[in-house]
């Protein structure tokens, strides 16, 4: 089985082709470097510049993998969530082009698509404990498999990935910020500055980040003549410092909080064995290393899809896609595209509105 996978969720048109022998066959990824100028991603310039380029890059990656349209089984893409203007991009050109081979759609949640990579990559099995952290979303789920989850916790304000691009912009990095604090943090000392560790004893397994995020404007205003961050007078090491302590803070909010999900998951789902990480923030080699010792320390295995394929990318919409299709699920072609999709929409509610208590 062949099936074609295309996401155009945010700033990355992308398309891959896989098989159901956990082959990539190709992938093309086109990242938009006008954003940068901007600070964050300018959802209509997104929109524009997926609609400019997604015809090239599906033709390029069918190039690549050496296959005739004709030879898929079935076209996926990412159909939500995602910035809306995006996502059409892709969901239409799938649509379309399912039409005109007569072959099936197959709609994605885009999360899934980060949630089941893993699965291509490292070959993990249902059940596993899975920590999705990106720029939009930070969960904590137990992926029990296809369009099957239980969601344990999530973040009540900012996602990890949206505190650290927004720690970088105040720090003059740039965007995207999640690999610049990282790169400045490994020559910063760690423990300089205290900061706090939101929800830590909420009694549940959700997170927050937006008062880190403020606890660290605070630190960079006091260095302001004005108090105003734009004009805070920082040395490089005063940079270096912010990002590492900040980075060991936000590592060590998810950390706990996986403790206890660890807890939870051993418990009702004796036979996972696995700890897998997915998301853009899964390509932070600090967060990497620090959740590889939590599962060694707990006994299970550490699973993290290869660095490229933590951001968006077409090979996770088309392996979700390939496990959805073999499911037997497909879409019609009135499908309509979701800004908002939650990943465990189709599960029964955990245990209290916020989540399984720790």
């Amino acid at each position: 089985m062949i099936v074609l996978g295309i996401e155009s969720s945010c700033d990355e048109t992308a398309a891959a082709i896989v098989n159901d022998e956990r082959e990539i066959l190709a992938e093309t990824v086109l990242s938009q470097e006008e954003h940068k100028k901007f600070g964050g991603v300018v959802p209509e310039i997104a929109a524009r510049a997926h609609l400019e380029h997604i015809d090239e890059i599906i033709e390029l990656t069918f190039k690549k993998a050496g296959v005739k349209p004709c030879d898929i089984d079935a076209v996926a893409a990412a159909a939500g969530p995602g910035l809306i203007g995006g996502v059409v991009v892709g969901v239409m050109a799938a649509k379309a082009l399912a039409l005109a081979l007569n072959k099936p759609f197959v709609a994605v949640n885009h999360l899934e698509g980060h949630a089941l990579t893993a699965r291509l990559t490292a070959g993990v099995k249902y059940p596993y404990l899975l920590l999705l952290v990106s720029g939009g979303h930070c969960q904590i789920l137990v992926v029990k498999g296809v369009d099957d989850f239980e969601r344990l916790g999530t973040t009540i304000d900012d996602a990890a990935g949206e505190a650290f691009d927004k720690v970088a912009k105040m720090l003059g990095l740039g965007y995207p910020g999640g690999p610049m604090i990282e790169k400045l943090a490994a020559q910063g000392d760690e423990n300089r500055f205290s900061l706090p560790h939101p929800l830590q004893y909420s009694g549940d397994l959700n997170l927050s980040f937006s008062g880190l995020k403020t606890a660290v404007r605070k630190i960079i205003e006091s260095y302001s003549p004005d108090g105003k961050v734009e004009h805070a007078i920082l040395s490089p090491q005063d940079t270096a410092d912010i990002c590492a302590c900040f980075q060991k803070t936000a590592t060590e909010c998810l950390v706990f909080k996986l403790e206890k999900a660890i807890k939870y998951f051993k418990e009702n789902y004796p036979d996972g064995e696995d700890l897998v990480v997915a998301g853009g923030v899964a390509a932070n080699t600090y967060l990497r290393e620090s959740l590889e010792r939590l599962a060694k320390h707990s006994k299970l295995n550490f699973a993290a899809p290869p660095i490229r394929f933590c951001t968006d990318n077409g090979v996770m919409i088309a392996w979700a896609g390939l496990e959805r299709f073999q499911k037997g699920y497909s879409d019609p072609l009135d499908f309509k595209p979701r800004p908002r999709w939650p990943l465990d929409a189709n599960a029964p509610k955990a245990a209290g509105a916020g989540g399984v208590k720790a």
